[in-house]
């Protein structure tokens, strides 16, 4: 009966704020940006220093094909990265240490 009762699970904050919205929100919440906001202080663009209260979030997988609007699939970058995230010119590299990379696609 659980299964089929439309129950998302949630994953909560110290508040008791949910942080893991999954598919049921596109657009991340205040609490989320709170938590991103600690986790990433500045734009995950490797350089880049903007300050996170200026980064707008980000899916890593976009959310047009099945991403979550979860903490794990998300990150800051300023205004100049995220356009350029976006770009079909260039290619991402996401590292291991959770920056990215832009490079001009040829």
């Amino acid at each position: 009966m659980a299964c089929e009762a439309g129950l998302i699970p949630a994953v909560l904050g110290g508040a008791s704020e949910v942080l893991d919205l999954g598919r049921t929100s596109r657009l991340f919440v205040r609490p989320q940006r709170t938590a991103l906001n600690l986790r990433q202080p500045t734009c995950t663009a490797r350089g880049c220093d903007w300050p996170a209260y200026l980064c707008h979030a980000h899916h890593d997988t976009a959310w047009s094909h099945g991403g979550l609007t979860n903490l794990a699939d998300a990150r800051n970058l300023c205004p100049h990265h995220h356009a350029r995230i976006h770009d079909p010119t260039y290619e991402t590299t996401r590292h291991p240490d959770g920056t990215v990379t832009f490079h001009r696609r040829e």
